[in-house]
């Protein structure tokens, strides 16, 4: 694997785990009655997952362009943290609004 190809993959884990921090963040924020923090978390884990989102879209057009080698398992975990925190995402937004309604 070439060291482009590491260093995209760790760009795109490290900005998805940030923002499945964030949502998760957001959940336990949302839990304690404090909505306008919670969402602010929403907020800002969406700008990392844009970023992280980004680099995975850069990395499949080279990747179509013939421009990277074999990716490998560091390629598939950088996706799944990818589709892990757009799920965690959805997630956290259902548990904000659920706490706004029992709250």
């Amino acid at each position: 694997m070439s060291e482009e190809l590491e260093l995209a993959c760790f760009n795109i884990i490290t900005h998805v785990g940030t923002a499945r921090s964030n949502y998760i963040g957001a959940i336990q924020l949302a839990k304690e009655g404090k909505f306008d923090e919670a969402e602010e978390l929403i907020a800002a884990g969406e700008k990392e997952f844009v970023e992280g989102h980004h680099a995975h879209a850069d990395m499949l057009t080279k990747e179509a362009n013939g421009e990277l080698g074999n990716a490998g398992v560091l390629l598939i975990h950088a996706e799944d943290q990818l589709m892990s925190a757009e799920a965690f995402k959805i997630i956290a937004e259902e548990f904000i609004d659920l706490y706004k309604k029992i709250g």
